[in-house]
């Protein structure tokens, strides 16, 4: 049995070599491109296909290539699925997978250190330092236990950052349709609007989705206390992001943690140095010494990547068999 790792990184190939050590019948082959129609012909002679990109694949093209060879299933080594095209999928019998879970802790201890540093003014500190500018002013900060964490999403990535924020005393609060009694008092559940009106530190964990999508703009920054801080570890396209620049600079809300924006596909996780980004919000948070950037860096740990790689290639594994996978994915 063969498969196919697109746009596999360096850092996966320990995990592929372990998981081949498990599954001595299964050979795994790596490439360093994504899966697009100049590409998909690759995938002729392979059982089985695994994926990781921020690309989309909406063309026609790749999912009846990939029927035509007898492809069962379209894996996904990532928890976003938005660049699939599931109806394409359907139509062509191909099962779709994700990865839901690979470590929750992942990104929720990058949004620790994205509140951090703002609550600290780490930034602005930083910005004055490289002048040789060591004074106070201004930077008197909040202790964590006295602040409101307001979770938009309390899935399995909103429920880590709620126990990590809870076990530091904050109090924590969340909007989310469903509710999860495993969590006991570590949050209490409430509404959208009252997160955005008294959390002091609000911080995104939704899928993208038609609801989600630009779900934060203008009307919600205008909601949030001009003390508080936004976090976005979740996906780019949520926030409109031209209203989160405004936001920042009309003092709207202090200060912002950004682990993902809209077009950061095209540009995170390469190097651009001395080149126009050609993505004018993202040029502007940069300067801002109140902002943390980091560049959709939330998932990436150890446990994270060999975990991401484990799961995509079982689920593969399982349906190439004949069975199914818990983590299927339909319209």
């Amino acid at each position: 049995m063969k498969f196919l790792l697109y746009h596999a990184r360096e850092d996966e190939l320990v995990a592929v070599k372990e998981w081949m050590k498990d599954h001595p019948d299964v050979q795994v082959d790596t490439n360093d491109v994504p899966l697009t129609e100049e590409t998909v012909e690759l995938a002729n002679g392979y059982d089985g296909i695994v994926i990781q990109q921020h690309i989309p694949v909406d063309s026609p093209k790749i999912y009846q290539r990939l029927h035509a060879f007898g492809i069962k299933q379209l894996t996904l080594r990532i928890t976003g699925y938005e660049i699939i095209d599931l109806k394409l999928a359907a139509e062509n019998h191909l099962v779709v997978t994700n990865v839901p879970a690979y470590s929750p802790r992942s990104v929720s201890e990058l949004v620790l250190a994205h509140v951090m540093k703002l609550v600290r003014h780490l930034g602005i500190t930083q910005a004055r330092e490289a002048h040789h500018d060591f004074t106070w002013g201004g930077l008197e900060a909040n202790e964590i236990h006295n602040l409101t964490i307001g979770i938009i999403g309390a899935g399995k990535i909103g429920s880590a950052v709620a126990r990590i924020f809870k076990a530091l005393g904050s109090t924590v609060i969340a909007a989310d349709p469903i509710h999860r009694p495993e969590l006991g008092d570590t949050l209490t559940y409430t509404d959208h609007e009252t997160v955005y009106k008294t959390a002091d530190i609000v911080t995104m964990h939704t899928p993208l989705t038609d609801e989600t999508h630009h779900m934060i703009d203008k009307h919600v920054f205008k909601m949030m206390k001009p003390s508080a801080f936004f976090i976005n570890a979740s996906r780019g396209p949520v926030v409109v992001a031209d209203d989160l620049v405004d936001a920042l600079e009309t003092g709207e809300i202090a200060g912002a943690g950004i682990d993902t924006i809209e077009g950061d596909s095209q540009i995170f996780s390469q190097n651009w140095s001395n080149k126009n980004l050609n993505n004018p919000p993202l040029e502007k948070l940069l300067t801002m010494p109140n902002v943390s950037v980091s560049p959709h860096v939330g998932f990436y740990t150890d446990a994270a990547v060999a975990n991401m790689v484990e799961i995509a290639l079982d689920d593969a594994l399982t349906i190439v068999k004949g069975g199914t996978s818990r983590h299927q994915v339909t319209e």
